[in-house]
């Protein structure tokens, strides 16, 4: 085991090794499972099982039990080295091992025993079972084998292992507040969004979805005007040849839409550069128009499996807050940079203080020759290293027609969440042949830029509603204040401090409902308002009202205009809190 118990890979081997404890208890009440696939992930580990019976939540306290068994006889995890053929004689009864061991390329292939259990495996683990700190079986799913759904449906069994309580019990916690959390619920609460069978993972916006939606849009559009940006608007209907010369055909058509118009083939749109490249190509360009930076708000569609869709986190249409700049080569470093400083900024206003910052190098399945793709991964470095950020490499994990640079923000739950990406593009020009007149009057190829801040609009509003539980912003919030009269006698004065607030912009309500102040301050609450303006006898013969807020201490008989000032600064410096 590696030395420091609190690093990332230590967690990881634990976790692993956990798996295989779990295996191993399974193993011994359910004597006819057979095992696929039981990998450390971020956070925890699961293991897939072919299980004849249906595994239930109240089986795991037993599996959990039979854990801790194996855990005080610390068993040592043995690693043993033999042949391809030797190891499937071990495995003859597991299809799923078989079918892993056939996959390996190399003549010889590792196992590991831990007691009575055996399981195909490279490592690494820990000394013994002894060693497994504290530990928790969380959740059971159905998982296809190798993610296909032509396969048989297993049972995946999820953990967690950490090395003290005090870690296994924040990380707990930190679930329950997800759960709390969750977008699909605060969504269904607060009336933003719904998902209905007739349209499965295409979400429907409800009116207070539209307005957090046009509040983040505004923002985005404003930002993208001072830095240059021109936007567009592409067709979400293009021709199938279209996306065979972008490449998008061979690397992508299994997750696109396709319809016929006039008995011609086309795709609906998964991604929007093509189009861009299209709005470039209408007209002929000079070098001194460069950059040239579009902006679009793309409406883009992919066919996500079933199994996969998550509320707003993953759907089947989507919109993209994309941009495409097309620029000379000695521009790059200059315009990657503003495109970095445009991101940190975005993300600050919306509460997003932490986030790091991925390379994705090369792929396999690439466009472009290597000679390319030397020049734009070093130019991605070099552009990173400039700004003293610290950053991982991502090998091979690049688009197919360019490496990229990936933003992941981190949450107040601590989870990260991959939104931004800048993405260098020698290759794509060259496959559409776009040009532009240089300062020589010769012919030349721009270099493109795809960048998104957001990603998808849809989910960066899942994760903005998860991050704050659904208390947003008050620039945010579909509803800032509601008026709530003592009483009916304070209907018309209500009514008088409503219309104020509207004339004044802001977004604001009143409840008229016969019910106590009590009542109406909770369901203010559960929808989580930011301002509760509080009128009754005192207030209507001062002329005043009373404020509570969601954060902060209430503020008694206090002038209309005082409150107007309070809540414009907040609106308008677009404060977290009010």
């Amino acid at each position: 085991m590696a030395g420091s118990e609190n690093s990332e890979k230590d967690l990881d081997i634990l976790n692993h090794s956990t798996s295989h404890v779990m295996a191993s208890a399974i193993k011994h009440i359910y004597p006819d499972v057979k095992f696929a696939i039981g990998p450390s992930i971020k956070n925890g580990f699961y293991y897939d099982i072919d299980l004849d019976k249906t595994i239930v939540p109240e089986d795991l306290k037993n599996i959990e039990k039979e854990m801790e068994k194996i855990i005080r006889q610390n068993l040592k995890f043995e690693r043993r080295e033999l042949a391809k053929e030797d190891a499937k004689k071990i495995f003859a009864e597991n299809p799923y091992k078989i079918d892993l061991i056939d996959g390996i390329t190399d003549s010889a292939v590792s196992i590991y025993t831990t007691g009575d259990f055996i399981d195909l495996c490279a490592g690494p683990h820990i000394e013994s079972t002894g060693k497994v700190g504290v530990f928790k079986l969380l959740s059971i799913a159905g998982a296809y084998w190798r993610g296909d759904e032509r396969n048989k449906m297993l049972t995946r069994i999820y953990g967690t292992s950490f090395y003290s309580k005090e870690d296994l019990k924040d990380y707990l916690e930190k679930i329950e507040r997800a759960k709390r959390s969750d977008h699909r619920i605060i969504g269904k609460d607060l009336d933003l969004f719904s998902f209905h069978d007739e349209a499965p993972g295409f979400p429907f916006f409800h009116p207070k979805g539209m307005i957090l939606q046009n509040e983040i849009l505004s923002y985005w559009r404003k930002e993208h005007r001072v830095q240059g940006y021109e936007e567009i608007k592409t067709p979400v209907i293009l021709s199938n040849q279209l996306w065979k010369t972008s490449g998008h055909w061979d690397h992508y058509k299994d997750n696109m839409y396709f319809v016929q118009i006039d008995e011609r083939e086309y795709a609906i749109k998964p991604m929007n550069c093509p189009g861009a490249i299209l709005v470039y190509k209408s007209d002929q360009h000079s070098y001194r128009e460069f950059p040239i930076r579009y902006a679009e708000m793309g409406l883009v569609h992919r066919h996500e499996k079933s199994g996969v869709l998550h509320g707003l986190f993953r759907v089947r249409n989507f919109t993209q807050d994309d941009a495409h700049i097309f620029c000379l080569e000695n521009q790059l470093q200059e315009e990657i940079l503003k495109i970095m400083n445009l991101i940190d900024r975005m993300y600050k206003v919306f509460g997003f203080n932490d986030y790091h910052v991925e390379l994705s190098t090369r792929p396999l399945n690439r466009i472009g020759s290597d000679d390319i793709w030397d020049k734009a991964e070093k130019a991605l470095k070099e552009v990173i290293e400039s700004k003293n950020v610290n950053y991982k490499i991502n090998e091979g994990d690049g688009a197919f027609y360019g490496p990229k640079i990936d933003f992941h923000i981190k949450d107040c739950l601590d989870r990260t969440w991959q939104c931004a990406t800048i993405q260098l593009d020698f290759a794509m020009p060259e496959k559409f042949d776009i040009e532009y007149t240089g300062e020589d009057n010769l012919r030349h190829r721009p270099v493109m830029l795809h960048r998104v801040v957001l990603g998808s609009l849809e989910r960066f509003m899942g994760i903005l509603i998860e991050h704050y539980s659904g208390n947003l912003p008050p620039w945010l919030a579909p509803v800032q204040a509601i008026v709530l009269p003592i009483s009916e006698k304070f209907l018309d004065y209500g009514n008088k401090i409503l219309n104020i607030l509207n004339s004044e912009g802001y977004r604001a309500e009143i409840d008229n409902r016969v019910e106590s102040l009590g009542k109406k301050i909770r369901q203010a609450e559960l929808r989580k308002i930011p301002y509760m303006i509080v009128v009754g006898e005192l207030e209507e013969q001062n002329q005043t009202i009373t404020i509570r807020r969601k954060i902060g201490k209430e503020m008694k008989d206090i002038k209309v205009e005082e409150f107007i000032s309070l809540i414009a600064d907040v609106v308008d410096n677009k404060k977290i809190t009010s």
